[in-house]
């Protein structure tokens, strides 16, 4: 059903749900909250920390104080409160109105960020209701990704009415619902988007999860079923001299698991049947390195490589590598950011079978990129990339090999339901030169030690990270923005140079904002999660993360990654509000093992798999179940029922069409 029936949706408002990836009531009903907000219970004021977002009550007890800035434009309402002997202000910017509603000697509920600066304890922004009335600021309320003129209430308002038009249903067998004791998949989407306590919402959680891995699993096993033979391998590699690339072009030994990698693609690019291999490891393991000899092989052998990456930064990276290990063969590049003479010649040169390897990003998707015998795709960071993305690299060549590159673990038997059409390596071992990065949990009392032993690691020549999860402020304001982030930071380091580095720069800035830090012209660098993946810079010694309880462990190991790639001493910094016990806990598991393994499985057992996709990975990952904190248990159970249901031999003509819709949406769409 079109968005604009719903009450409140206007045809704005329709092209900023469009903005998120959402086109339809059944698209909003699975639009999942990335967060959920206790409003059950209050907290004092003073024992709160700098940045913490907190539902609190205060007594007024100064008039309210309304100051404009610049003629009238803009400015700022002021009210001291009290609580329990303990003064606080409440500020609010570009809102004179607030003034009218508040009265001397009332009580009210806030909830909003803390600042704790100086001597006095402010809460901005706040939103606020009389104690007496309490009509609002209650119970457990959804928080969900927005964009333009939505809003968290209309968004709220929004998905609870899609869930009704749509009123959604189970495509498992009822009796195999029975057998499992499945509850109501309606009723799950309900307490989804309005829980009434948090045992429902991970109840529901599990439930809407298992239905949707029910379908992509039953996805894989039509598709595999209707293959009707292995695909033959046109151009099957004839290289013989690995063994010596290997030796010449590395200074280094290969440890066991790079050696036993190589070995299997070999197998596959010399063999008959063309090889489909996902290629994970953790970070710093060396698969690029094993990348590298696979490449070598297709172009020993005569024909040409691609190599994908996610973004501008890591694609100019690779290229650059690649050019040195590979001086004999023609390598280049084709980003967007190119002009469009640049491109044009890119082409011509690569359809003629000038160009050997060519490194990129989503413009060698474009159908104008022609191959001339195009045998290898390897995508750098698969997990970033749709089914569909990678679909149309292999259309540029008559049955390539392909080999998928993951830097997030994933155990065995998760991987062959994730990954179902791929063979698998892993690569479990690292190099030994490899320092482990120190990593601690920094209470905001220790903010200030933290940030004066970094700027002694500055002063030493070292560089650092500052990462936040958000571009800018919304208005909850729950984490600082990487914006906020580096004015506090230029004012708190006026003689160190900084960069800024977020998603909504042009890649000509990205790439300029990089190469000032790998050039050490900048020594610290504030960014978003873009520089999550791939980005190496050996002087980097320092990793700062902002509102680390919103990541998964495995997000928050690939950010640890960016740093510790050399012998020098390095530290991850983990920063969190005051946040519930668990989370604490999961935040120490960093602190005991930088194996990407163990942490990955830490975080199955403590949130689930909704967790390990991550909020950052999550983008429309089989209807956005990436925002979802659902239990490892939940992907099993999914693939049991497919697993009988598939073994009864009954009528699954109705599963088969419903599982293939949901597979082919999941083509269109990255996981990031």
């Amino acid at each position: 059903m079109e968005l604009t029936k719903i009450r409140g949706i206007s045809s704005a408002r329709e092209a900023d749900f469009n903005k998120l990836g959402i086109f339809d009531t059944a698209d909003l009903m699975r639009f999942f909250p990335r967060a959920y907000i206790d409003l059950r219970e209050k907290q004092l004021l003073k024992y709160a920390y700098h940045n913490d977002m907190v539902l609190t009550g205060g007594k007024i007890i100064t008039p309210p104080q309304v100051r404009y800035f610049r003629r009238g434009r803009g400015g700022m309402v002021k009210a001291y409160c009290e609580q329990e002997g303990f003064t606080f202000a409440v500020v609010w910017y570009n809102m004179p109105y607030v003034a009218s509603r508040l009265k001397i000697g009332e009580e009210y509920l806030f909830y909003g960020r803390v600042r704790a600066e100086g001597l006095e304890t402010s809460l901005t922004n706040p939103s606020f209701e009389p104690i007496e009335k309490n009509l609002r600021l209650k119970g457990i309320v959804p928080q969900y990704k927005i964009k333009g003129s939505l809003s968290q209430k209309s968004v709220r308002d929004s998905a609870r009415l899609a869930v009704d038009i749509e009123k959604p249903k189970s495509i498992i067998p009822f009796n195999l619902q029975q057998k499992y004791a499945l509850s109501d998949l309606y009723a799950a989407y309900r307490d989804i988007h309005n829980p009434p306590d948090m045992s429902r919402k991970k109840l529901a959680a599990d439930r809407i999860a298992i239905e949707e891995y029910f379908a992509l699993i039953s996805a894989f096993k039509v598709i595999k079923g209707d293959s009707a033979q292995v695909r033959i391998n046109r151009y099957a590699c004839t290289a013989t001299e690995l063994l010596e690339f290997i030796v010449k072009r590395f200074p280094f030994e290969f440890t066991d698991g790079q050696k036993k990698a190589v070995n299997e693609i070999y197998a596959d690019m010399t063999g008959s049947s063309v090889m489909n291999r996902l290629m994970q490891g953790d970070v710093g393991s060396g698969k690029t390195a094993v990348a590298t000899c696979a490449l070598f092989i297709a172009l020993k052998s005569g024909f040409q490589a691609a190599m994908l990456a996610p973004t501008e930064v890591l694609a100019v990276q690779n290229y650059n590598l690649l050019k040195n290990i590979f001086p004999e063969y023609n390598v280049a590049l084709l980003t967007g950011s190119m002009s469009v003479k640049e491109k044009k010649q890119v082409k011509s040169d690569l359809k003629d079978g000038k160009i050997r390897l060519l490194c990129g990003t989503h413009a060698l998707l474009s159908e104008d990129v022609e191959f001339s015998n195009l045998s290898l795709c390897v995508c750098d960071e698969q997990q970033r990339f749709g089914v569909s993305q990678r679909s149309a690299l292999l259309n540029k060549g008559i049955t390539p090999d392909v080999l998928v590159m993951s830097a997030t673990p994933i155990p065995r038997t998760l991987s062959l339901i994730f990954y179902g059409d791929l063979d698998i390596t892993t690569i479990t071992d690292k190099p030994q030169d490899r320092l482990p990065v120190q990593t601690n949990v920094v209470p905001r009392e220790k903010y200030a030690d933290m940030l004066k032993f970094i700027e002694k690691e500055v002063a030493a020549g070292r560089q650092a990270y500052f990462v936040c999860p958000k571009i800018e402020g919304d208005e909850e304001g729950e984490t600082m923005s990487v914006i906020e982030l580096f004015e506090e930071l230029k004012n708190r380091f006026p003689n160190i140079p900084l960069g800024l580095l977020h998603g909504k720069m042009k890649d000509k800035e990205k790439a300029a904002v990089m190469n000032d830090f790998k050039d050490k012209k900048t020594k610290i660098l504030v960014s978003t999660t873009v520089i999550e993946v791939g980005v190496d810079v050996p002087d980097a010694s320092v990793m700062v993360i902002y509102g680390a309880e919103r990541f998964g462990l495995s997000g928050l190991h690939q950010l640890r990654g960016r740093v510790g790639r050399s012998d020098i001493k390095s530290y991850c910094f983990l920063l969190a509000g005051r946040t519930a016990g668990d989370s604490l806990e999961r935040l120490k598991i960093m602190q005991s093992t930088t194996d990407g393994f163990k942490i990955s499985e830490y975080d199955y057992k403590l949130r689930g798999s909704g967790d390990f996709m991550g909020e950052r990975q999550s983008g429309k990952f089989m209807s956005d179940l990436g925002a979802l904190d659902y239990s490892t248990e939940a992907i099993f159970l999914a693939k049991k029922i497919s697993d009988e249901t598939f073994e009864t031999g009954g009528d699954i003509s109705e599963i088969k069409r419903v599982a293939i819709k949901k597979y082919e949406k999941l083509k269109n769409i990255s996981m990031n």
